[in-house]
């Protein structure tokens, strides 16, 4: 075979070499030790809590060793793309802390614009670099074309899928696509010059060398020292429409753009042999693979499944509407990738988690167990820890868009919401009452009328004569300027009066001795003023609702008893 002639027959419209496309994409001037990383999705959906994941380890490899995370748009199949669905994803990945130093971004017009000298970085824009390397491939004797109809492709695809060869004879359907690669590979010029002649498409494939019974060592980043089997499948490069395939554009892009490394779910493992062929057939420096283990989920039966994307907490965007803080959810995702660092934490309680020093060596090779209460748990610790300002402005920003009319009394009086918020707030040891900003209603509504209500009737254990009567003295004896053991004397003084332990220690020596003790009494105003058995500190919430609204919402409590 002419293999020179075969690459200008296919490609006569081809004239720049491997050569000049390097030249025009030179080594990137880093710092030693320097890695390049990056995101490459296909703009067809919604950001999966499972792409955060490999993306939080590309941005922390590239920017702790002052390196570049760059984001590349795979879209070179065009029947799946989701119109708007990269913007979008450009935008979710921002809220979650993936800043981009280079790639595709929304320009001023609000479209995919390109920022670097690597681009372009949408691969349908880079048709003519591949057609390059493809010519060089058939001119050596490695790609060939199969001029083969779609039809005939989809049929040959099928044989691939898990539901198309159940039952199968795996010896005589391995033969049997050996048989046909070998009748796919014969055939000459003339056969080829008359195909173009007609006008018939053509798919490029690469001439595998590899032979399944060997072997190929690799060492994976994550998962150690593998061997794999060689690759002895004839994949396509191009497809008919001459847009590559992911396998070659993969390629081609990770080795221009100076990707050093590539992080990515498990699930490509079985692509790896035909990556590590392409690598070798194209002359380039093979990058370092990290094969991430998938995130997994309990079912209802205990048993632990692949997070689906039907799944919640599978949706990024899902975070921001059940009013999750992007914070909480990067500290999460943290505490999933590296086994050290809620040690770290407990240790840099104050620091950001950006500077926390990930490790390779220190992620899970079997996988992460998806948690909502540990999620929860992460949440809590860190609304915890910000001022009584920020969290009013993010409450009252979720539900502007979430919970309007609750959103319009926030805002209506920032000062008031703001009061309310600082209850607990600072210290070592401040309330953790926010896992989430939906939970900001629930919590503190009992101080706006529209969204107060008597959430229980109080025990039947104790008497009602007893609870109005105590209720009746306190509204007598509140005054709004006491200190808090001026305010609590009072409490314990009323309850003493009607029968009710005012040290703990004395009624828990003889309980029988009593009513009831102080925290009962304390729940009996509790309850009038905040209609919950649990709330903030009670002194602080009569300090904010004021004498007049506490002594009113008593009042209505006595006569509605």
């Amino acid at each position: 075979m002419d293999y020179q002639k075969l690459a200008e027959l296919l490609y006569k419209d081809v004239s720049k070499t491997p050569a000049d496309i390097e030249a025009e994409f030179p080594p990137r001037s880093l710092p030693e030790g320097a890695k390049v990383t990056r995101f490459a999705p296909s703009p067809t959906g919604f950001v999966h809590f499972g792409g955060l994941f490999p993306t939080t380890v590309a941005e922390r490899l590239a920017h702790q060793s002052g390196g570049v995370l760059y984001l590349r748009i795979e879209d070179t199949d065009a029947k799946r793309e989701v119109p708007g669905a990269a913007e979008a994803l450009i935008r979710t990945l921002a809220t979650y802390g993936i800043n981009f130093d280079e790639g595709a971004i929304i320009g001023e017009n609000g479209k995919i614009t390109d920022k670097g000298a690597y681009g372009p970085y949408k691969q349908s824009l880079r048709g003519d670099i591949y057609h390059v390397f493809a010519k060089q491939l058939v001119k050596e004797g490695k790609a060939y074309p199969c001029f083969t109809t779609e039809e005939e492709l989809e049929e040959l695809n099928k044989q691939n899928k898990k539901e198309e060869i159940k039952n199968t004879d795996w010896q005589a359907e391995a033969e049997a696509r050996r048989k046909e690669m070998l009748e796919r590979r014969n055939f000459t010029i003339e056969e080829v010059e008359a195909h173009l002649a007609a006008g018939d498409p053509f798919v490029l494939r690469i001439l595998a060398d590899g032979d399944p019974d060997k072997k190929v060592k690799f060492t994976d980043l994550v998962k150690g020292n593998m061997e794999i089997p060689e690759n002895d499948e004839d994949f396509v490069l191009l497809k008919s429409d001459g847009i590559p395939t992911y396998h070659f554009a993969h390629a081609v892009d990770d080795h221009l753009m100076g990707t050093t490394h590539v992080i990515r779910g498990e699930e490509w493992l079985p692509s790896l042999a035909k990556h590590l062929q392409l690598f070798r057939y194209l002359g380039f420096k093979t990058p370092k693979y990290m094969h991430i283990a998938q995130i997994m989920k309990l079912d209802e039966n205990g048993n632990k499944k692949k997070l689906s994307k039907r799944d919640m907490g599978a949706n990024m965007d899902d975070y921001t509407e059940m009013g999750y803080c992007p914070e909480a959810v990067c500290e999460y995702v943290m505490t999933l990738l590296n086994s050290n660092y809620e040690e770290w934490r407990m240790q840099n309680p104050d620091k950001s988690y950006t500077e926390f020093p990930f490790n390779i060596k220190k992620m899970s090779v079997s996988g992460c167990l998806f948690d909502f209460n540990k999620l929860n748990d992460v949440s809590k610790n860190v609304i915890s820890k910000m001022s009584a300002e920020d969290v009013t402005e993010k409450v009252s920003a979720w539900a502007t868009k979430f919970d309007a009319e609750f959103g319009e009394l926030l805002l209506a009086d920032k000062d008031y919401a703001e009061k309310i918020f600082a209850i607990g707030r600072g210290g070592k040891k401040p309330r953790k009452d926010l896992a989430t900003w939906k939970d900001a209603k629930p919590y503190m509504g009992f101080f706006y009328d529209k969204y107060f209500e008597i959430e229980a009737p109080y025990p039947e254990s104790f008497e009602k004569e007893d609870i109005k009567a105590i209720l009746s003295d306190f509204n007598d004896a509140f005054d709004a300027s006491d200190d808090m053991n001026v305010w609590f004397d009072k409490i314990k003084a009323i309850g003493e009066k009607y029968g009710y332990a005012s040290d703990m220690k004395a009624y828990k020596a003889s309980p029988e001795s009593f009513k009831g003790n102080v925290a009962d009494v304390s729940m009996f105003i509790r309850l009038a003023v905040t209609g919950k058995i649990n709330s903030p500190d009670m002194y602080s919430v009569m300090q904010i609702l004021g004498k007049e609204k506490v002594c009113e919402r008593i009042a209505k409590m006595i006569a509605s008893l």
